[in-house]
C-alpha cells in the first residue's frame, strides 16, 4: 500500500511525469531513437571491417605491382599464367580438371 501511494506520489510530480514522457518519445519514437541508433553502430562496424580488408588487398596490389616491376622473370610468370602468352616457338596446353563427379 505503502509504495503504491509512493509510485503515485511521484508519478503526480509534473516534472518527473514530463522527463518519463521525454525519455519515452526519445527512445521509441523519435527519428533517431534506440534500435536506430544500434542498427546503424552494427553497420559503421561491418563498414569498417569491409575497408580494413580493401585497405590490405590495396597493399598487397601495391607489393605485386613493385615486384612485378622490378623483376623480369616474375613478370614473364605473371604474363604466362593469367593472359597466356607464350613464345614463338612454344605451344600453350590448357588442363581443365572436372570437379563434378
Amino acid at each position: 500500500m505503502k509504495v503504491a501511494q509512493f509510485l503515485l506520489r511521484i508519478l503526480k510530480n509534473k516534472y518527473v511525469l514530463a522527463i518519463l514522457l521525454l525519455a519515452g518519445w526519445l527512445l521509441i519514437f523519435d527519428k533517431n531513437d534506440l534500435f536506430t541508433q544500434l542498427k546503424r553502430s552494427k553497420e559503421v562496424k561491418t563498414l569498417e571491417a569491409e575497408r580494413d580488408y580493401y585497405v590490405q588487398e590495396i597493399e598487397r596490389s601495391k607489393r605485386e605491382t613493385k615486384e612485378l616491376q622490378s623483376n623480369p622473370k616474375l613478370l614473364e610468370k605473371f604474363a604466362r599464367e593469367h593472359y597466356l602468352m607464350k613464345r614463338d616457338n612454344e605451344d600453350v596446353y590448357i588442363v581443365v580438371t572436372d570437379s563434378v563427379k
